[in-house]
């Protein structure tokens, strides 16, 4: 069955198959990605799909291929969060059991709306690999169907979809950014890309922390990287796929490495000027944009889902604001009289800077008439009104030192 995967005719075929679960997610054009890149760039939201990923088209479609003896036995599979999400909804849908194995780092949320379909869940292993490895024993020893959320012929054809839907709202489209875990979804887009469109250039993205497809291609076999960190924790993957490995490197035409810093302010970004949560794992493209070395080309980033929970949130903003020069720490120095702590608010409100916190140590100096340390964390508007405000602490004569800020 699986090597007649992947052919325009299935494609095709996927695509209307999974029309029964999926929502529409159009394009959405962004003025802001635009401009700061020179492009004319898309979003691809699937980060909006009923179970806030693309991982439901993949699930859905292979389940679909299987027989009524296959479902009944009971389907389990292995998974960060987004492709566990969506093989309980397939499930579900099928009337069928399913056994989710997911790495004790997964976010809650992705727990939580996994059992929320009806699925068993197993917290098993800090990576999905150690996860997957404990999935297919228990496979073996109840019966289950196994499902892979990449390695699977099957499951990156209906993921391919998405290319399917770009190319029919943006028929010109010149560049495809998706993002790179285990690798199924950059098969399936890659694939049907070029067949659709052999001059359609489409790049993988990964986390500089879990680059193991780029290492893969780049020795010409599958290989397993020694370990993985990053903060996105949907393609935290140390083994590429070794059924979809022909296909992504006969098609992909590239592969850029984010670093994790790039994602916080990449998350930033997407809030204050789309009003949307895409989790680390779909900002890889997002982030990409800057470093596409072209210009005046249609550009499409695949975001590939929005399953985050709010501690995780909460954190990358407020690690995003300081990234920005938007929060920041100073430290001054100032004799232990009364009057001064007012006299340096002062100096900070006429430069329009808002303090959220102070933290004053009469204990750094033993001469604490000489100085006391005022440690100031502030808000501010970005890095030009950040110096604005250190400038006028200096001419004032505090000696502001910026230090780390935790808040």
């Amino acid at each position: 069955m699986e090597n007649k995967m992947l052919t325009l005719e299935k494609f095709e075929e996927a695509s209307e198959v999974v029309k029964r679960v999926t929502q529409e997610t159009k394009l959405v054009y962004s003025d802001f990605y635009s401009n700061q890149t020179g492009n004319k760039v898309y979003l691809k939201p699937e980060n909006m799909q009923f179970t806030g990923a693309y991982k439901l088209r993949g699930a859905y479609y292979k389940l679909s291929t299987l027989t009524e003896e296959e479902r009944s036995r009971g389907l389990i599979t292995a998974s960060a969060g987004n492709h566990a999400q969506g093989v309980a909804y397939a499930a579900k849908c099928y009337g069928a059991k399913a056994v989710i194995v997911m790495p004790t780092t997964t976010p809650l949320i992705k727990v939580n709306r996994t059992k929320s379909y009806g699925a068993e869940v197993v917290l098993y292993g800090d990576v999905y690999d150690e996860a997957c490895e404990h999935a297919y024993e228990l496979a073996k020893e109840n019966g289950y169907t196994f499902i892979h959320p990449f390695d699977d012929l099957a499951v990156a054809t209906g993921q391919g979809t998405i290319a399917m839907e770009i190319f029919k709202e943006l028929p010109l489209v010149d560049y495809i950014l998706v993002p790179i875990g285990g690798g199924g979804l950059a098969t399936g887009v890659s694939t049907l890309a070029k067949l659709l469109n052999p001059k359609i250039k489409v790049i993988g993205v990964e986390p500089a922390g879990a680059n193991c497809m780029q290492e893969s291609i780049k020795e010409g076999k599958v290989v397993t990287l020694p370990h993985v960190n990053t903060i996105a924790d949907g393609t935290a993957v140390k083994t590429p796929g070794t059924k979809i490995f022909p296909y992504v490197s006969k098609n992909l035409d590239g592969i850029i490495t984010i670093e994790d810093e790039e994602l916080v302010v990449a998350f930033l970004d997407m809030v204050e000027n789309h009003k949307m949560i895409v989790e680390n794992s779909g900002l890889l493209t997002v982030a990409a944009l800057k470093h596409l070395d072209v210009k005046g080309k249609k550009v499409v980033s695949i975001l590939s889902g929005g399953n985050m929970d709010v501690i995780t949130m909460s954190s990358v903003v407020q690690q995003g604001l300081i990234k920005r020069d938007r929060i920041f720490t100073v430290s001054v120095l100032l004799p232990d009289k009364p009057g001064e702590l007012s006299r340096v608010a002062d100096v900070i409100a006429k430069q329009s800077g808002n303090v959220i916190k102070l933290e004053h140590n009469q204990f750094v100096s033993i001469n604490r008439n000489a100085a006391v340390e005022l440690r100031i964390t502030l808000e501010a508007f970005g890095t030009e009104h950040k110096n604005q405000i250190i400038r006028a602490l200096e001419e004032n004569k505090y000696h502001p030192k910026v230090v780390r800020t935790n808040i």
